[in-house]
């Protein structure tokens, strides 16, 4: 169980400007991936808001059989998401007994490492250009972006290029976040491979598939992602650098060039680290039948949800969201549905629905080469399509809730819909 105090001590006059409006500084909490209840006092964001000097609680409960790992919450108040967003109010959760799947885990020093945004638009130019060289933003343009100048850069844990510190041969377990607003993060550790064990606080192995753990080179990391994944520390001498890979947002997209986020290697000093805590008890595991879900994926679509946008506004199906407005569809609990995600913009749009994860098994036609289970998903621009496996099946999310494009500008500026789990 979470239970928050959550005092809204925020300026009643701020000088900050929002997605449409000044900033009004109203605020909530969500709770990021995790399957709990929509209704108050949990994981409601639609109802739930304080203004400032009020204050919420929050009492969240999470079953036992949740699936152990990475979430994150972050204020969630239609309008001024981004903005508080950037100005760092998020954190991360851990829900522990992932050692239950790779009991391996135990032995090894764990990170959390929390990806945020470095505001640098309004810095002189002198210092715009030393932050941007102390992160090694390429010089040359990156996708197909209009506009190339970046306006944040990564940090991590809130430092500028830290440096992570792991021996040479030494296995740690890092769990890592997107916190940023709108930054994606194509993350890749020079020279090493990275074992992931978890995505979007999703064991590999939830489903039923024992042991399995994907090796890359690279992994993409959209606005609110997660990545859980083994790492091994670079040979002495070696200079080896976290870092994010030039991505390519499309057209209309905002540039996001590769930088440096840490340097990783020896400490200096040795500090203590904490290890994994060992959690009693058997993995417990969550299988749908092979035959269901393939009847599903070779299904018509029950649901399409369509991303468009125009000057000022950003719309789901043509609709444009409201606080007043009623659901866009109602959903029987203890179904199961196969979405299609449709991108009709020239910019990319990472998809998220609130209480459930879903299988990501295609993209533009064409399976997956690995499907794999996911709270948000990038979906490709100019008449990009992803299909989804929707799983509605768990009564702990019945009530109002919503589903939105997580580049929280776009939804503060109305890519977001209510649905009713019934």
């Amino acid at each position: 169980m979470i239970k928050v105090h959550y005092a809204n001590n925020l300026p009643k006059k701020s000088n900050e400007q929002c997605a449409t409006a000044p900033c009004a500084n109203m605020s909530n909490l969500h709770f990021h991936g995790l399957h709990v209840s929509p209704k108050s006092p949990q994981d409601d964001v639609l109802t739930m808001m304080s203004m400032p000097g009020e204050s919420l609680d929050y009492k969240v409960i999470i079953p036992p059989s949740a699936p152990p790992g990475l979430y994150w919450y972050h204020t969630h108040p239609h309008g001024e998401s981004a903005r508080q967003d950037l100005d760092g109010m998020s954190g991360a959760i851990v829900v522990e007994g992932i050692d239950r799947y790779y009991p391996e885990l135990r032995q090894m020093r764990e990170r959390v490492i929390v990806l945020r945004d470095r505001d640098i638009e309004g810095s002189d130019n002198a210092t715009r250009e030393r932050t941007l060289q102390q992160v090694e933003v390429p010089a040359a343009p990156c996708g197909a972006a209009t506009d190339q100048r970046p306006e944040r850069v990564f940090t991590a844990n809130g430092e500028l290029r830290p440096r992570i510190t792991i021996n040479p041969g030494e296995r740690q377990f890092w769990r890592i976040v997107n916190a940023s607003p709108d930054r994606y993060a194509d993350l890749q550790l020079s020279g090493q491979q990275l074992e992931i064990v978890a995505l979007d606080g999703m064991p590999l192995s939830y489903h039923g598939q024992h042991g399995t753990r994907q090796k890359v080179d690279h992994v993409l990391v959209s606005p609110a992602g997660r990545i859980e994944a083994i790492v091994t520390g670079p040979r002495p001498g070696s200079a080896t650098t976290l870092s994010t890979r030039c991505v390519n947002t499309g057209p209309d997209g905002d540039a996001n060039p590769a930088m440096v986020i840490a340097d990783v290697g020896p400490a200096k000093v040795n500090t203590p680290m904490q290890t994994m805590p060992l959690i009693a008890g058997p993995a417990v595991y969550r299988q749908f039948s092979r035959q269901k879900i393939q009847k599903l994926e070779l299904s018509a679509p029950d649901y399409t949800v369509t991303f468009t946008e125009d000057k000022s506004s950003f719309y789901i199906n043509g609709q444009k969201f409201s606080m007043q407005s009623g659901p866009m569809l109602r959903v029987k609990v203890g179904s199961m549905q196969h979405w299609r995600i449709i991108n009709a913009t020239k910019e990319l749009h990472p998809f998220h629905i609130h209480q459930v994860h879903f299988l990501a098994y295609a993209e533009n036609g064409s399976p997956l080469d690995s499907a794999e289970w996911l709270d948000t998903v990038n979906v490709p621009y100019d008449n990009g399509t992803v299909d989804l496996v929707m799983d509605f099946t768990d009564p702990i999310i019945k009530g109002m809730s919503v589903f939105h494009c997580h580049l929280l500008n776009h939804e503060d500026k109305g890519m977001m819909a209510k649905i009713l789990f019934e």
